[in-house]
């Protein structure tokens, strides 16, 4: 089969699809035909260390397409061949206390699935949701990663109607998710972005206040001018944790899970125990989660947003462009197009 292989160098625009051994399932795995794929940060990640992870990598988490196999396993599957699936991609042990008990993100030997820039790939079958009637393969697509994400991040902040929610660098996956989303729960939300076009799009989205600048101060600044908030929802990290943490009123939330704009985050301690402040991290989230956004897409309650759709021998561009951070919403591989 074809598969975009990642490329030594780490570097997106080196990478090239290539003819690769077919999946074969372990017993308890399905093989999945990809139709649709989305690219995350987390891809460039993976990309960057291409040489600890051997020959012929081949990245993808947002798997979404059609049951082609099920190898026999443990207990009964929850999907059939033919089935239109969405992979939850969360990996875990499910002996230990977190997998036992949840939440099953907490797993110590918590990881996730790579294999989705291909024509097939082997999943764990139990790991496959069924797709509603009327949900398309790109749409389910954009979820697992960047909503699913969103959505525990928001559970994490006990965010609720009324709430103030504030998102750094708001028209990437996980931000366009986190309006949406926080939106859904009566929250009022507050978007960054250094693009007007982008922040247009966003209010169109039902974000209530957006704010163009990339400047962490200009946006303590600004956010200010509104009033404390109550969650700050950051993808970001870096000098972005600065200022999500002296947005929030006492007593307030930041709740982070990513580190591309830095991988530390100033804290002033003071502000911070005086004012009863915390400051959590989260790592996606999980299947109970991902089902739940994928029954809001079906009700139309969220709205799917794909930058692009590029077949796999383009996968190249996909990884150029989430580079160049470009993109509003998700840049999407279409394997099967």
């Amino acid at each position: 089969m074809r598969a975009a292989v990642y490329p030594d160098s780490g570097d997106p625009a080196d990478i090239d699809v290539e003819t690769v051994p077919d999946p074969e399932p372990e017993p308890g795995e399905a093989v999945v035909r990809v139709e649709a794929c989305s690219v995350n940060h987390r891809d460039l990640w993976k990309l960057d260390g291409t040489r600890e992870t051997g020959d012929q990598f081949v990245g993808g988490a947002d798997v979404a397409g059609v049951v082609e196999r099920i190898e026999p396993g443990e207990g009964e599957p929850p999907v059939a061949v033919g089935d239109r699936v969405l992979l939850c991609p969360l990996q875990t042990c499910g002996t230990c206390r977190y997998c036992r008990e949840g939440p099953e993100n907490y797993c110590a030997e918590y990881d996730s699935f790579d294999g989705g820039f291909a024509e097939r790939c082997a999943v764990d079958a139990h790991r496959l949701i069924e797709l509603p009637d009327g949900v398309d393969v790109v749409a389910a697509a954009t979820l697992p990663i960047a909503s699913m994400t969103a959505w525990r991040m928001l559970e994490r902040a006990d965010v609720t109607a009324g709430d103030r929610v504030f998102v750094p660098g708001a028209t990437g996956g996980v931000g366009v998710a986190t309006i949406q989303l926080a939106g859904l729960r009566g929250a009022e939300t507050v978007g960054t972005s250094t693009s007007a076009r982008k922040l247009e799009r966003l209010a169109d989205l039902g974000c209530d206040h957006t704010i163009e600048t990339g400047d962490p101060d200009e946006m303590v600044e600004r956010v200010g001018e509104l009033g404390p908030v109550d969650a700050t929802i950051n993808h970001l990290g870096g000098p972005f944790g600065r200022a999500g943490m002296e947005v929030l009123r006492r007593g307030g939330t930041q709740v982070v899970c990513g580190r591309t704009a830095g991988p530390t985050v100033e804290l002033d301690l003071w502000d911070t125990y005086f004012n009863h402040k915390d400051l959590l991290g989260s790592t996606l989230g999980t299947q109970p989660d991902l089902e739940r956004v994928l029954d809001f897409l079906a009700a139309g309650e969220i709205e799917a947003v794909v930058h692009d759709t590029y077949p796999l021998a383009e996968t190249a561009a996909a990884f150029r462009d989430m580079s160049a951070r470009d993109l509003f919403g998700n840049a999407v591989v279409t394997p099967g197009a």
